[in-house]
């Protein structure tokens, strides 16, 4: 009788640890749709299995797990270099006395 008792309240901690869990997963998902409005409009979440979701998400994560990025710009250089500057000019400014 005393494992019965046990089993059960495990099971009562799983269920709370997996509620807790898929509330954090919601909140996730309505944070990136705060983030990417645009991307709202893009499926409709009653079509579409959670798994499918996550699935399609961890596909793109692993694709790019080797840290590789997309080269920059030009013109994306030029712009950071310029931001950079005006930032260290002001940090020499503010240690002159």
């Amino acid at each position: 009788m005393a494992k019965q008792k046990h089993d059960a309240h495990f099971y009562e901690l799983a269920k709370r640890g997996a509620e807790a869990r898929l509330r954090d997963i919601i909140d996730e998902a309505k944070l990136l749709i705060d983030l990417f409005p645009h991307m709202s409009d893009s499926f409709d979440p009653d079509e579409l299995p959670v798994s499918f979701i996550l699935a399609k998400g961890r596909d793109r994560t692993e694709a790019r797990a080797d840290g590789a990025r997309k080269p920059w710009t030009a013109a994306q250089r030029q712009s950071v270099s310029a931001r950079m500057k005006k930032y260290w000019a002001t940090k020499r400014m503010d240690a002159k006395p």
